[in-house]
This record gives structure tokens, sequence and C-alpha cells, in this order.
């Protein structure tokens, strides 16, 4: 499974942002692509065009579930809530590539952005669950770990050290 993070220009610098952890572990099975609005990837249109590809993009309850079958490659925008919501608006080649859900019922644990959405998860914990789904489970174990540690305790962002 290919994973392929299309990430808006501003996430590269984020000390916060989950993508470059998930490029850190999976290696060449994942790419960071930043997103251009003028010049998609042209690389990522032919994988678009040649089947296989799916974007995993929150839906509503009549979209696409999370049927990972004949699927070799998924693209998530990688950005906050609001970045990623504009990308795929204004992108056209995301409009009609098949749509996966990802509908664990489970609250994120990120915690190093305020004004998150309840139950949107970040991208490295989107990752987690695409591996899971495609029975790539070592892969999902090392990522979480690797996400675990990279996530603070609560509170730890505001100087309050925990046990005190």
């Amino acid at each position: 499974m290919k994973i392929t993070l299309l990430t808006h220009f501003k996430e590269f610098e984020k000390r916060s942002n989950t993508g470059r952890l998930v490029i850190d572990v999976l290696g060449i099975a994942a790419e960071q692509l930043c997103w251009d609005r003028m010049n998609p990837p042209a690389r990522l249109l032919e994988e678009i065009g040649a089947g296989g590809v799916a974007l995993i993009y929150p839906g509503s309850m009549g979209d696409a579930g999370d049927d990972m079958t004949g699927i070799h490659q998924v693209v998530l925008i990688d950005g906050t809530w609001h970045e990623a919501r504009k990308i795929h608006q204004r992108s056209p080649y995301l409009q009609n590539i098949r749509r996966i859900c990802l509908a664990t019922g489970a609250k994120s644990v990120y915690n190093l952005r305020k004004n998150q959405k309840e139950f949107g998860l970040c991208t490295a914990e989107c990752v987690i669950e695409v591996l899971r789904l495609s029975g790539d489970i070592a892969e999902a174990e090392r990522l979480q770990e690797r996400f675990l540690a990279f996530i603070r305790p609560p509170g730890a962002m505001r100087g309050v050290v925990q046990g005190h």
C-alpha cells in the first residue's frame, strides 16, 4: 500500500505536523507532495488516472465506507481541517476518485493543536487506520508507537508537569 500525503505548504514548517512522522516511519512506502492549486502533481494525476487510488476523506453517511478492495494507493490531505477542506474543494482531480471514510468512532488522541474536530483524526492516526484496514498490522503498530511518543501528555505544552 502506497501512502501519498498531499500536504498544504504551511504544514512543512509546523513542528506539530504528523505527516513527517509518517514519512520517517514508513520510508519509501509513503510520500509527501506539496499541494499547489495551479500545478497539481503530474505523477499523482497519472496514478489517479491508472486507477486503484482512493482518497481518505470524511464524507456523509451515504459515502463510501472503508472497503479497501482494489486499492493499492491512498491519498490523504495533510493540513488543518480548514486547509484540507479548501484543498479538496479546489482540486478537481480529487472530486471523482474513490473515497474511503474511516469510521473508527474513536476520538483522536492528538493534542498538539487547538480546535480539532471531535472525531477528526490527525494525519498519522488516519495512516495507522489505513494500515490496519490493509492488513499491515506490524507497520500500524510501529507508527502508533512513534506517534504516541511524538505527542505530549495533556498539559505538557502549557508547562504543566504531570503528577504535580
